[in-house]
């Protein structure tokens, strides 16, 4: 009798974890759809496939970080702090989930409470140079430049390959009164991808090659 009550509740067991393992691949792919529309700019559609993931598995951190990303998109910040919120409270230790209710605090100039989160994902992952960028950002908003250049020189350290740290120290070294340095910088920004702060500067007649001629005199 013992021997069947053993197996029967195995059974159950097994049949559970298979209905778990279910939903969460119904969940990731449900997301995946979702990710795609949110990239195609069908926000309400993505939103829609969040939701059902969560049906399907309201543990799924990553749904809610991605549906708070869908909001964002829409400039609707608020919501989307709602949902990164939802995310943390399901996993705490969601690096992601913290960098980007950083950013959206950020976008709501809720400055220190941007730079908690940004330290938040940067404790939980001290290898997330995107988070010491977007930190570096929030500093360097309340002009506290040197805070701003430490953290952009950790992303970069981190991540030789992420443009936007360069881009973003470039700015402060141009407001600072070291041109050269920044140009330096928006030059190695513009040969990782990021060409918009050089290519301004370029047809302002900064950052060219009759620029430094200039300096050097």
């Amino acid at each position: 009798m013992f021997r069947k009550l053993y197996i029967y509740a195995m059974v159950a067991m097994l049949g559970a974890a298979c209905s778990i393992s279910h939903n969460s691949q119904r969940a990731a792919e449900l997301v995946n759809i979702g990710i795609e529309h949110a990239d195609n700019g069908r926000y309400d559609l993505a939103i829609d496939n969040y939701d059902e993931a969560i049906k399907s598995d309201p543990d799924y951190a990553k749904a809610y970080n991605d549906k708070g990303n869908t909001f964002f998109m829409k400039g609707e910040y608020d919501r989307a702090i709602d949902e990164y919120k939802k995310a943390l409270s399901v996993d705490p230790e969601y690096a992601k989930a913290h960098n980007n209710l950083g950013y959206a605090h950020l976008e709501e100039e809720r400055f220190d409470q941007a730079i908690k989160e940004f330290t938040s994902a940067i404790e939980k992952d001290p290898k997330y140079a995107k988070a010491f960028n977007n930190r570096g950002l929030v500093y360097f908003a309340k002009g506290e430049y040197d805070r701003a250049i430490y953290d952009y020189n950790k992303a970069i350290d981190i991540d030789p390959a992420l443009a936007k740290p360069y881009d973003n120290r470039g700015a402060i070294y141009m407001l600072i009164g070291d041109p050269e340095k920044a140009c330096n910088d928006f030059i190695r920004a513009c040969e990782l991808g990021e060409c918009s702060t050089f290519d301004w500067l370029k047809s302002s007649g900064y950052c060219a090659l009759d620029f430094y001629a200039l300096l050097s005199q």
